[in-house]
């Protein structure tokens, strides 16, 4: 599995937009290769409906078939790690597209963050001092937002090649949004 996929074609970006699909890559990059039956019953869906959106993922790169333990076994696996596209293209329908693809990421995370919140008092007390939300306004030029992304990516990676059982370790989600605001 490669590190990293590019999505360039708007096509792409509006396929890769759908919350079943994003579902599907996240769940084969996290448990690896799966048939369509076992992501049904890992998302609480239909396989017809998998099995048609594993077939989507895969005409535009994001997924692919590899070799079962028998002929009757089909499964699928994420082709890379992570996914990227292009947020500053000056071509309207990319920008539509990236534009579709950010909001429905943003709708899942939102849903994933009240879930988070319905379910914290049932954390430890140290994950729930580790894990939770804030914000800061600051004062940037465009160069140095960029130099600062750069930086938390930097900060992040030596945790995404870690197993996921070591040392207590569990899946955290680490969401950035920055948005440039308009003073009061």
């Amino acid at each position: 599995m490669a590190d990293s996929i590019r999505l360039d074609d708007p096509r792409a970006l509006r396929a890769y937009a759908h919350p079943l699909r994003l579902s599907l890559v996240g769940l084969l990059r996290r448990n690896g290769p799966m048939t369509a039956t076992q992501c049904a019953a890992a998302l609480d869906e239909n396989v017809p409906n998998c099995s048609f959106h594993l077939r989507q993922l895969a005409k535009y790169g994001l997924a692919e078939r590899v070799p079962g333990a028998d002929a009757r076994e089909r499964p699928w696996r994420a082709t890379a790690m992570d996914t990227s596209w292009a947020d500053d293209s000056d071509d309207p329908e990319m920008r539509a597209a990236a534009d579709q693809l950010n909001a429905v990421i943003l709708g899942r995370y939102i849903r994933l963050a009240e879930a988070y919140l319905a379910t914290r008092a049932e954390e430890t007390v140290e994950w729930r001092r580790a894990a939770g939300f804030g914000d800061y306004m600051i004062y940037v030029t465009a160069a140095e937002l960029s130099a600062l992304s750069e930086r938390f990516d930097e900060l992040l990676a030596p945790y995404g090649d870690r197993e996921r059982a070591a040392d207590g370790a569990r899946p955290v989600s680490v969401v950035q949004l920055t948005m440039p605001r308009d003073e009061p």
